[in-house]
């Protein structure tokens, strides 16, 4: 099912808006690791994914605090589930991860995209504030 028209103007909007850990997780992966390529913003049916790897079809989700509340813990396993039966595999990343303990975080995407890590990934310098937007 191809993407709205209203769901790809909002995963463009989204693209400028990004939070700090989404920034830091995509530094790393527009960096291609393990030659992977990643999409951020992905617009998928109804659903907008995080970050996407396609030759993986594996669709990795942010989780901030407001993951924890009761709606949004239904809403993710409704989307997680329409987002399994298109095929997608789901990691879902916690925000607070990526700052904790990125090279872990790392690994873990890279081994869920059936790669085998060259390398050990590197924490990625946090992007600097300029001007109230980030750069």
């Amino acid at each position: 099912m191809p993407p709205k028209r209203e769901t790809v103007e909002k995963a463009r909007n989204l693209r400028r808006a990004l939070s700090l850990p989404e920034v830091a997780l995509w530094q790393w992966l527009r960096g291609r690791p393990d030659g992977l390529k990643f999409r951020r913003q992905h617009p998928a049916g109804p659903y907008i994914l995080d970050f996407y790897c396609p030759s993986a079809r594996l669709a990795i989700e942010m989780d901030g605090s407001g993951h924890d509340l009761a709606g949004q813990v239904a809403h993710d396993a409704r989307r997680d589930g329409w987002s399994q039966a298109q095929g997608y595999r789901v990691l879902r990343v916690r925000a607070v991860d990526i700052f904790r303990d990125f090279d872990a975080m790392g690994r873990q995407i890279l081994d869920c995209c059936g790669a085998l890590p060259l390398h050990q990934p590197s924490a990625v310098p946090l992007p600097m504030l300029r001007m109230g937007r980030i750069k």
